[in-house]
């Protein structure tokens, strides 16, 4: 076994603790990764709360990069060295979803999630020879993970780990929202709704994907500026997005409306600002029990809605593509973190990101507190 600090949440509503743990060796199919940035994502900070059930204790960080320190048996397609960009979305290739070319619906990946361990259920991180569970079978706040070879995607090694980490979960749930889910054609007009990291994304997803105007919507000044550095068009606040939208397109909507904010009032927005026949793409997610209101007309005229959770990813596919386009200059990461944390100082990373301070603040492995 290896042993590396962690940050471990023991109680919802409790910082994290530094505590020291120990790993199990890579087993068949597994890769030992040493976890170089991690980013900060509003779903660890829903589990940090009690809006996401985790069972306790457990080790969050979904989004991450880092370099693969050993490979276990069976393993030929990977390499120790390599710079690896993590997955939290493993999946059989067996099932009925899976064979529906649907694997963020994967059978066994949504089975063994409530227990929180490995991909195939038994732990990897233990404290004081007690099992330690992992969120989305990752667990990336801590110096090493041990994870399927197939989540530990290669990428170049000239991107920076920081940057290199964001591809995980925020940048290709928004890129790929806007290049994977939406039917955006080129010259198309549309619209972000929330500019964290993930809308932030989906503005450069819409920018790649060739659309002619791209509207964003946020309510903080800030987040809108840094929207038009982007690739946005134009950034208005939530009050005049309908009538901005409609503005643009004389008077019909946006061709396609990514709504990335996770808010009651940007579901119902999305409807309202997108044209008759177009498309909505839900990004956002609110408490599972809640009930979203909007009006019964917004739906009318053929529009089309889809919720995505993780932007139509296909790592293997994606990963690379998107931390090539980020050297190219096509894709602009560096702009979207806010802060760079040890992982010391993770608790004020999170209560930054609860204010809405950060865009996306990342824990360097090694950075000093």
């Amino acid at each position: 076994m290896i042993r590396a600090r962690a940050a471990i949440l023991r109680r919802t509503g409790a910082p994290l603790s530094q505590e020291t743990i120990a790993l199990a060796d890579p087993g068949p199919g597994d890769v030992l990764v040493h976890i170089r940035a991690a980013g900060l994502c509003h779903t660890d900070l829903e589990a940090i709360e009690g809006q996401l059930a985790v069972p306790l204790p457990a080790i969050l960080g979904h989004e991450a990069a880092g370099e693969i320190a050993a490979i276990g048996p069976g393993v030929t397609d990977r390499a120790v060295g390599e710079h690896v960009v993590l997955s939290w979305n493993p999946h059989c290739g067996q099932c009925f979803y899976c064979d529906q070319d649907q694997p963020i619906l994967c059978a066994r990946y949504l089975g063994n999630a409530a227990a929180s361990y490995h991909f195939d259920g038994a732990p990897r991180f233990f404290c004081d020879e007690l099992p330690v569970h992992q969120l989305m079978y990752l667990g990336a706040f801590a110096e090493y993970c041990v994870v399927q070879a197939a989540c530990a995607i290669p990428i170049p090694r000239a991107l920076p780990f920081d940057q290199a980490a964001l591809i995980g979960c925020g940048v290709m749930t928004g890129v790929g929202a806007a290049t994977r889910i939406a039917a955006l054609r080129w010259g198309a007009t549309a619209m972000v709704i929330g500019c964290g990291a993930v809308g932030l994304s989906a503005v450069q997803g819409c920018r790649l994907a060739g659309a002619g105007r791209i509207l964003a919507v946020d309510p903080n000044p800030a987040r809108r500026a840094l929207a038009l550095r982007l690739g946005a068009t134009e950034a208005v606040d939530p009050a005049d997005a309908v009538a901005v939208a409609r503005a643009a397109t004389d008077g019909r909507g946006a061709d396609v409306v990514i709504e990335a904010a996770g808010a009651p009032a940007a579901f119902a927005l999305s409807l309202e600002a997108v044209r008759p026949g177009g498309e909505v793409v839900w990004l956002g997610k609110t408490a599972i029990g809640a009930e979203v209101p909007f009006r019964w007309g917004s739906l009318m005229q053929e529009k089309r809605i889809t919720r995505s959770s993780y932007g139509g990813a296909r790592p293997a596919r994606d990963f690379p593509l998107i931390a090539q386009a980020a050297l190219d200059g096509k894709l602009d990461l560096a702009a979207m973190i806010s802060a760079r944390l040890g992982l010391a100082e993770i608790d004020s990373g999170f209560a930054a990101l609860k204010r809405g301070e950060t865009v996306r603040g990342v824990v360097i492995f090694g950075h000093a507190a």
